[in-house]
């Protein structure tokens, strides 16, 4: 067991742990503002310094890779997911160092990722508060990062031509996307009184998201919507964008992404058991047009009325 887990006590022992605890936490301090200078993105620098924290408090003496690796082998509850993030944050800390290591090879195992129906994502929105909902709006139209999302500043949102500007994170690319009225109006019923549309904390957002979830899901007696994140509007949009088109590299620049591999994910999902569809008719070009922003595709015309369908 590492002196980091000892107590402080009276006598040498304790003051010695309580020295190498000091030491510790000054390095990853030390740390995130190195990542900061470096450009990592915030999200990534407090995800690798609680990962190191919590490997520190478990007996992980982070000036010692074996004992690193041996920390990380011995926790049980994680996922490969989470051995492999920790192992990528620990060769980030030894670049500071300028030190290496022999780092222990876990490979997350990707999986493909739970696609709600349109109906499910509608009714979601539609039993959040006015904040959630129009933010949750935002990510369904431009599938956007949460991230990105959170960080858009009404500067970016051009509302007279319905044009949202992403600013990408993750080395993504920036990318302007068409919204609805629908958004627009959603978007207009937000105060207006900081530069930030959505601001404040995504955690603590993303909390009462959360609880939001909990009690639609209770209310429509619907296990599957408890399982949509923030992401998942995300795998949705390009899902149906990729079944709408047929066009992967569409996709990608709508995602932001500038490796195609990243993309070819959603190639694999297009995969709908149903056949039934939403009917609609337009007589003008208004009507039509309010029809294709809500996502309907034209079929035909006959006696001057345009025919719309919707994938149910």
């Amino acid at each position: 067991m590492s002196n980091i887990e000892e107590k402080s006590g009276s006598g040498p022992a304790g003051a010695t742990a309580t020295l190498q605890q000091i030491d510790v936490r000054g390095k990853l301090v030390e740390f995130a503002w190195w990542m900061k200078k470096e450009g990592y993105a915030e999200n990534t620098i407090v995800r690798r310094v609680k990962l190191l924290s919590v490997l520190a408090k478990r007996g992980a003496n982070l000036f010692e890779p074996e004992s690193v690796k041996e920390a990380i082998a011995k926790q049980d509850r994680w996922n490969v997911k989470t051995k492999e993030l920790a192992v990528e944050a620990y060769s980030c800390f030894l670049i500071m160092l300028g030190k290496s290591w022999s780092p222990p090879k876990y490979k997350a195992v990707r999986k493909l990722p739970f696609i709600p129906t349109e109906q499910e994502l509608d009714q979601l929105i539609a039993g959040c508060n006015r904040k959630t909902a129009a933010f949750l709006q935002l990510l369904k139209e431009t599938g956007a990062r949460c991230g990105e999302a959170w960080r858009l500043k009404w500067i970016d949102i051009d509302f007279q031509n319905k044009i949202v500007k992403i600013t990408p994170e993750k080395g993504g690319e920036p990318r302007a996307i068409k919204i609805s009225d629908k958004l627009i109006s959603m978007l207009n019923a937000l105060p207006k009184n900081q530069p930030e549309v959505f601001h404040g904390s995504l955690k603590h957002f993303a909390r009462g998201f959360r609880r939001q979830r909990a009690k639609i899901t209770s209310k429509l007696q619907n296990p599957r919507i408890n399982n949509v994140t923030f992401h998942t509007f995300r795998h949705w949009k390009a899902t149906m964008e990729y079944y709408k088109t047929k066009d992967i590299l569409h996709v990608m620049k709508l995602l932001g992404h500038r490796n195609i591999n990243n993309t070819l994910l959603y190639t694999q999902l297009v995969n709908f058991e149903s056949n039934e569809y939403h009917v609609a008719t337009a007589k003008t070009l208004e009507e039509a047009c309010k029809l294709v922003e809500v996502g309907f595709e034209y079929v035909t015309e006959m006696d001057g009325i345009k025919i719309f369908r919707k994938r149910k």
